[in-house]
């Protein structure tokens, strides 16, 4: 199985428990995987048969900017959703970091794989 990547996405957003969480959006950095069979694009050279990961990577900033979940997993999930619904999706991995989170290590967050 192939793999298109998004590394790296940046998007500052609501995202946590705590009250200064709910108030002040944060970043939050997501990166995706995507499982998908590429062959047929490579062959063809155009981009309607390709997974088009510039609306998707939209698609996905939108909803994080919006959402504003109290947690990364839930987050993680909801993302992991948004890429499964883009035809030729098999499979994807989802990590959901906030880099901010804590003054005392680089960053925290999820990882999830789906289906």
């Amino acid at each position: 199985m192939d793999k298109i990547l998004i590394k790296n996405m940046r998007v500052n957003a609501i995202v946590g428990v705590y009250d200064y969480e709910r108030t002040t959006p944060q970043n939050i950095l997501i990166n995706i995987t995507l499982h998908t069979d590429t062959r047929r694009a490579a062959e063809s050279d155009d981009l309607i048969d390709c997974i088009n990961y510039d609306a998707l990577s939209q698609k996905v900033r939108a909803h994080v900017k919006s959402a504003e979940r109290f947690t990364v997993e839930a987050l993680a999930e909801d993302i992991a959703s948004l890429c499964l619904g883009e035809s030729g999706v098999k499979k994807v991995r989802v990590r959901v970091e906030k880099p901010d989170a804590l003054d005392f290590v680089d960053s925290v967050g999820v990882e999830i794989k789906r289906p």
